[in-house]
């Protein structure tokens, strides 16, 4: 069973938890990129998925060049 103590704590870390959320209201603020600039956005993304997707064939054709 929970004494009062434990239950007060429980209680102001909820408080503080509500207190300090960003609720989040505004698209993209919680991204770790910029949507300001389309151009930036579009090299970046075209380049993180031509890495990811072209990656794993350019290391097969590399491994069966050099057998």
């Amino acid at each position: 069973m929970l004494n009062a103590s434990q239950l007060l704590l429980a209680r102001n870390i909820s408080k503080a938890m509500v207190r300090f959320h960003s609720h989040g209201g505004i698209p993209g603020e919680n991204l770790p990129f910029s949507l300001k600039n389309r151009y930036k956005l579009t090299a970046i993304f075209t380049t993180f998925t031509v890495l990811g997707f072209g990656s794993p064939f350019l290391i097969v054709r590399h491994q069966l060049l050099k057998a």
